[in-house]
């Protein structure tokens, strides 16, 4: 599901971003929504890609997550969260209803 390597966050959206991901997707209200283009997502509308998992080498704070998220009007984009103790149960529980798709 990583086709890439990155080696921190910071590689995987420059690397993302410049394989056309380009747009940032937050989480409000049970959807994913994108200033942009002004669209709200359900998790039905969307699927992820690809995703990449970082560890804080010192910081548990720096735990994260990277998605590449596709709508199905055509629009990709990424989302970041956190994982472990600073994880959003809530916003967990809307990606795990994303299908996953395998490349």
């Amino acid at each position: 599901m990583s086709p890439e390597n990155y080696r921190n966050l910071l590689e995987a959206v420059n690397g993302l971003k410049s394989r056309g991901y380009t747009y940032d997707f937050n989480y409000e209200n049970a959807c994913l929504f994108c200033d942009k283009i002004s669209e709200k997502y359900s998790a039905s509308d969307l699927k992820i890609t690809e995703y990449y998992r970082f560890e804080g080498m010192s910081d548990p704070e720096d735990n994260s997550v990277i998605y590449a998220i596709e709508s199905k009007d055509g629009h990709k984009g990424i989302l970041i969260d956190a994982y472990g103790a600073y994880a959003d149960e809530h916003k967990n529980a809307f990606i795990a209803d994303i299908e996953v798709v395998e490349n």
